[in-house]
């Protein structure tokens, strides 16, 4: 392979983008720093794909702008932009081995035979394939196609990869496997690299910053660990990660009660009156347990690992749950009372 490439630069400026009376993508503003992997998360109809789409040029029905490199793209056609695509669908032409699949887009660029089998060899050694370069796409497994179609993506030396869900067909195993492999590529080249996905663990394990989506918004974008820990609005915090959903009010301006226990919410002003009615999201790691005479009942135990999950009845609508560490959590067998201690570190409050 060729040496490590620099990344362009990619802007969107207030780009708002509306369906009929649908707003699929509003006010949307990002700007991806060369070689950096972005994620963009978020349920579906949030708008994730519809960015993506305007970005390589398939969809130009829009207000705003969009530049790589600082140039605007809003005069330039999709296959003039130099933008490299993988699909959840691989769309492999069957008819072709995986060596002539790859070397597709360099045939209709005018590349010459040699030069183009040279370059798709070598991309197929890089996406550990090189030994099934002469098989067509049904002697391939989904992992296999989907690794032949990044290649293939990889071939034009693009300026920038966009990726569409691009794993979600595949099984557990696999879609965890070819992750880190399109991570490990990725920073190889050093290629700027927009990924959209709603599965939270994948955006999480491979991205530079993720931005989360809701309705047609950014509601934050930012490192990992900065949406798990510090997420901006309540919608981040329950989609980013398990999230208990708690009753409770507002003892005063900067004071919640919630399961008997006060907790001084002055860090997060969340603007709430005294005596409003509220939901305290809480992070299971963020509630402790101990054992008790009464109070809430141990019900469920889900070993995870390092982490055990504990699902506890405290006379709520839905079960709360707690992390502890497996070790500690032998303590506790179904039916226990606890007693329940919030930490404030995590907690955010919203109106009900």
């Amino acid at each position: 392979m060729s040496n490590k490439s620099h990344g362009s630069v990619v802007e969107f400026e207030s780009v708002t983008r509306s369906f009929g009376s649908i707003t699929a993508l509003r006010d949307f503003s990002l700007v991806l720093h060369p070689g950096e992997l972005i994620s963009l998360l978020g349920p579906s109809g949030c708008g994730k794909t519809t960015a993506l789409r305007i970005l390589a040029g398939i969809d130009k029905d829009h207000t705003g702008l969009v530049k790589i490199d600082g140039k605007p793209m809003t005069n330039v056609g999709a296959n003039k932009r130099n933008i490299g695509m993988v699909f959840q669908a691989y769309s492999l032409f069957p008819n072709m081995t995986a060596l002539e699949n790859v070397g597709y887009g360099l045939r209709v660029r005018g590349v010459d035979s040699t030069a183009r089998g040279k370059k798709a060899k070598d991309l197929l050694e890089l996406v550990g394939l090189g030994e099934q370069s002469n098989r067509r796409p049904t002697e391939l497994s989904g992992g296999q196609q989907q690794r032949v179609a990044l290649a293939r993506a990889l071939a034009i030396e693009p300026r920038v990869l966009l990726l569409d869900e691009p794993l979600s067909a595949l099984d557990a195993q696999v879609r965890s496997q070819l992750r880190e492999e399109i991570r490990r590529i990725q920073t190889t080249l050093g290629i700027t690299t927009l990924f959209v996905t709603h599965d939270q663990e994948e955006a999480m394990t491979i991205s530079d910053r993720v931005g989360v989506m809701n309705k047609g918004n950014l509601e934050q974008i930012d490192a990992p660990s900065n949406l798990y820990n510090k997420p901006l609005t309540p919608f981040v915090a329950g989609f980013v990660g398990l999230t208990n959903y708690i009753q409770g009010f507002m003892e005063s301006k900067s004071e919640v009660q919630v399961l008997n226990q006060l907790l001084d919410i002055s860090d997060h002003s969340p603007s709430l009156k005294k005596g409003e009615e509220v939901r305290v999201l809480v992070r299971p790691e963020s509630i402790s347990i101990t054992k008790a005479s009464s109070g809430a009942t141990v019900l469920t135990k889900s070993f995870l690992g390092p982490m055990t999950r504990i699902g506890l009845d405290a006379g709520l609508k839905e079960l709360i749950y707690a992390e502890v560490p497996s070790k500690e959590a032998k303590k506790f067998d179904t039916g226990d009372h606890v007693k329940i201690s919030i930490g404030t570190d995590s907690v955010m409050v919203e109106s009900v």
